[in-house]
């Protein structure tokens, strides 16, 4: 009732109450109310016997959270699954023709190609020049600034990161000044500008993996530092006074000590590489050849209005990150992050 009479404080022609009073309302109405409604039934809930108090107090804290995640996540991805089961109106069973579509389809192999593309490239740039920034800096005199420059991009968004390297890509006639960064470089050793993003297919994929590189490497950076800085030191100066050089301290001691950090760190960044869609829509739009799952999915269901495919190639994506995220999940409970 209470969001049901600030939609209509909000649609109605003739109110006045300023923008900034409905929000506060919002907020107190919806904070105080949770607060109150929790409040009330932990209170009753404590009035019974210890017993029943360990039954019902889990299910009371977790119990919305789950019915949340079961209205927001389960059952869109149920309808979804069926969805892909019909005709792109949704009206007429076709089975499993929409899958076949996506699998045998010449548009949809480039669009399989690319994101395998960014898993492998993505992945190993961003945690192997992670790893190499993580080691150098800790050696640094001036670890945290250059820790805070490389991860300050992680602070800008996908969509914001895509606007600047559009900046840093674009091109203009070979007779005008060029005002992207890369192509005033060209231009002044002598080159002609390129269209970096379009040209080059397939390779012209690797100009857009190179900005979530830029964006990662500082998430890869931290974890890694943190790992390597709980290395024993014991073992390090050990092996130094053994006669061991550091590329063999490196890679026979600190990559073992921290392989689990590496893995856990490799499967999240293969995670935004197979969901990746944000960088590829504001840079290309997915054209050019440099179409990904996502942006794939969002043409079919939004722009082609094809519910079949695009639910069929929702249901792909899932399929793909499911084993990639439970591995990752396993990893953190068995608490080898770190």
């Amino acid at each position: 009732m209470g969001f049901f009479f600030l939609r209509d404080i909000q649609l109605a022609k003739d109110s006045n109450i300023p923008q900034v009073v409905t929000v506060l309302l919002a907020i107190v109405w919806g904070v105080g109310g949770v607060v109150l409604l929790f409040t009330t039934a932990n209170f009753f809930i404590e009035q019974l016997s210890d017993k029943w108090i360990r039954r019902l107090q889990p299910v009371l804290f977790v119990g919305p959270a789950i019915l949340m995640l079961i209205w927001a996540l389960v059952l869109p991805t149920i309808r979804t699954l069926i969805l892909s089961f019909y005709d792109e109106a949704s009206v007429n069973f076709v089975w499993f023709e929409n899958f076949k579509y996506v699998f045998t389809n010449d548009g949809m192999l480039i669009v399989f190609r690319n994101n395998l593309m960014w898993m492998i490239f993505g992945t190993l740039f961003t945690v192997t020049t992670g790893l190499l920034i993580a080691v150098l800096a800790d050696r640094s005199k001036f670890e945290s600034v250059a820790k805070a420059l490389i991860f300050m991009p992680m602070a800008i968004s996908f969509v914001g990161a895509g606007v600047i390297w559009n900046f840093v890509y674009s091109v203009k006639p070979v007779d005008a000044s060029q005002i992207g960064l890369l192509n005033s470089l060209v231009v002044f050793f002598g080159g002609q500008p390129q269209a970096w993003t379009a040209f080059f297919q397939p390779w012209n994929n690797f100009f857009l993996i190179i900005i979530v590189i830029w964006l990662q490497t500082g998430y890869a950076m931290v974890l890694f530092s943190a790992a390597i800085k709980g290395v024993s030191s014991e073992i390090l100066e050990a092996a130094r006074v053994d006669g061991a050089t550091e590329l063999q301290v490196f890679f026979r001691i600190m990559i073992p000590q921290i392989m689990g950090t590496i893995i856990t760190v490799s499967t999240t960044i293969i995670i935004f590489t197979l969901k990746i869609f944000d960088v590829v829509i504001v840079m290309t739009g997915g054209q050019y050849g440099t179409s990904v799952i996502a942006t794939e999915f969002y043409r079919q269901y939004f722009t082609y209005n094809n519910n079949g495919v695009g639910s069929a190639i929702a249901i792909v994506l899932l399929i793909a990150v499911t084993p990639v995220m439970a591995y990752n999940l396993r990893q953190f409970a068995q608490r080898e992050v770190f």
